[in-house]
């Protein structure tokens, strides 16, 4: 395989000169620089990207951290941001931090040592002061999950107005017992969408019962099973409920449906993120739907313009109610 020492002395330049071409730079005449693409077509030459990116001190790679790879929510937006990155010549890598601080600092030790040029953070339970510390000098993005604290830039969308929407449409719809699956209320998102239930049950003039507010440690099926039967076993249950993710919301679903419960006609139940899974079960479900692909791209375009030297600006994303057969 030809090095650039002999495309160099084909094309009868110097190496540094051949690398000036290889990198794009306009200091080369036009004459010189034809000369050496055609000793590089010639010889067959290809630059190792690895040395390339080594002179030019980045890696072309971008971290993406995720709490855990099982979840579907994750799927439509990792496409999105590979799309971006890979359009711009970047790679990613997949970093499934299960929420554990020593996995995080092995992710953040890439950045620190310049084995990837930047982050885009999902975990929402990330080690906030460790992510505001490596932004001071490196570059980061928020996705979905966010932290106002510190001057990290955000891609997300209204959580609190897209909660209100919803229960407002059960509301609407004749509902006033409403149960509320959240989760931990140390997350940003859950405090949000929590916000926005209330303000929906408020408007109505619709009490706020704490027995109708169950929070989960984590989104899976069975933690909306077992939220399902605590409601199930109230002397005066409710006769909706609104769960913060689509996963807690098939689980209820599931749950209700072994106890022999109808939905909708005996308990309406909407979930939030649009999972493909939403639409699969019977009945489908109503849900807010996240434009999770979109979320991807954007996060991609601010890391890299980050990554640039650009201005990037919070970025606050439509959402929509699916209303569907289970309410």
């Amino acid at each position: 395989m030809a090095n650039i020492n002999e495309v160099a002395k084909l094309a009868g330049v110097s190496v540094a000169t051949v690398s000036r071409v290889l990198n794009g730079q306009d200091v080369v005449t036009p004459k010189t620089r034809l000369k050496v693409e055609d000793a590089i077509k010639k010889l067959n030459y290809e630059p190792s990207m690895l040395g390339r990116n080594l002179r030019n001190s980045e890696s072309r790679v971008l971290l993406v951290l995720i709490p855990s790879i099982s979840n579907p929510f994750y799927f439509e937006i990792i496409k999105g941001i590979e799309a971006t990155a890979l359009d711009y010549n970047y790679n990613i890598l997949l970093c499934e931090t299960d929420s554990n601080p020593e996995r995080e600092n092995i992710y953040f030790d890439l950045v620190r040592k310049k084995m990837a040029d930047g982050i885009i953070s999902m975990d929402p339970a990330v080690n906030i002061d460790t992510l505001k510390s490596l932004s001071e000098k490196h570059s980061i993005i928020q996705c979905s999950e966010y932290s106002t604290e510190g001057n990290i830039p955000y891609v997300t969308i209204d959580n609190e107005d897209a909660a209100y929407r919803a229960v407002k449409h059960l509301i609407k719809l004749g509902h006033q017992k409403i149960a509320l699956f959240n989760s931990n209320e140390k997350y940003l998102y859950a405090r949000q969408r929590k916000e926005g239930y209330i303000k929906a049950l408020k408007e109505f003039n619709l009490p706020v019962k704490e027995e109708y507010m169950i929070y989960t440690d984590q989104l899976g099926f069975d933690n909306g099973s077992q939220a399902t039967k605590k409601i199930m076993n109230l002397k005066d249950r409710p006769t909706a409920i609104f769960a913060v993710s689509d996963l807690l919301a098939i689980g209820a679903l599931k749950e209700l449906n072994s106890a022999g419960v109808n939905v909708p006609d005996e308990m309406a139940l909407i979930g939030f993120d649009n999972i493909d899974f939403s639409n699969m079960t019977h009945p489908t479900l109503t849900t807010i739907a996240q434009p999770m692909y979109q979320m991807g791209t954007v996060a991609a375009s601010m890391l890299i313009n980050k990554i640039n030297g650009k201005h990037v600006e919070n970025t606050v994303l439509n959402h929509e109610l699916l209303i569907r057969e289970s309410t």
